[in-house]
């Protein structure tokens, strides 16, 4: 019987090995690791001095009142360019009158039955008196016709629609104005349209070449 208790004892401890325990050392270093991770965490995560601070404040401060300079300014320009400028659609618009007086005069004048007439001379007199009036008090309120006629196009105030050859005058030179533009200040309210001078093709001019020479024979 002994012998059969022995063998199933060496048995049952063949087939179920001992659990291995952990080791108290082993936990111990664990433990230990931790808290070097924490200590270098805390010293890397420094609170600032109160000298840091202050600076910081200050920095901020700077900004928050160069921001608050920044913005009175822009509401100043504003306010200048909404006073100056306030009338500016209603100029634009205005500018109507002028281009009306100056139809209704063309039509007048291209009128076959008032051609050489009193009623022709006085109603131009009375149209021009007009159209001078509303342009002095244009000019009163800073809102001033462009020069166009004999000077060299500029493309901030003048649009040139057409070329017209003419060899007396340099090229670029503007010798019709189609349409006056005018100016709000230092602001263009629209431009001046124009015709502009260009040389006389070489085609034209020999052909031009050719009937002088026919009618010297």
């Amino acid at each position: 019987m002994e012998k059969e208790e022995n063998q199933n004892t060496a048995a049952k401890n063949h087939q179920e090995p001992e659990k291995e325990t952990a080791k108290p050392e082993e936990n111990i270093d664990s433990e230990n690791e931790k808290e070097e991770t924490a200590q270098e965490a805390k010293e890397e995560i420094k609170e600032p001095t109160p000298e840091e601070k202050i600076a910081e404040l200050e920095d901020k401060v700077a900004r928050t009142f160069a921001e608050m300079e920044n913005q009175r300014r822009r509401f100043e320009k504003e306010k200048e360019e909404a006073f100056e400028y306030g009338g500016y659609s209603f100029a634009k618009e205005a500018l109507n009158l002028i281009d009306n007086l100056e139809r209704s005069k063309q039509v007048l004048e291209t009128d076959e039955k008032l051609k050489d007439s009193e009623a022709l001379k006085k109603s131009l007199e009375h149209l021009d008196i007009i159209k001078k009036d509303t342009i002095s008090i244009f000019e009163k309120n800073n809102i001033k016709p462009i020069e166009s006629l004999n000077k060299k196009l500029d493309p901030n105030f003048h649009q040139a629609m057409m070329e017209i050859e003419d060899d007396t005058k340099e090229p670029g030179t503007i010798i019709q104005e189609i349409q006056k533009g005018f100016t709000i200040k230092d602001r263009l309210l629209r431009p001046s349209l124009v015709g502009v001078s260009k040389k006389v093709s070489k085609k034209e001019e020999k052909t031009e070449e050719n009937k002088e020479n026919i009618e010297d024979k």
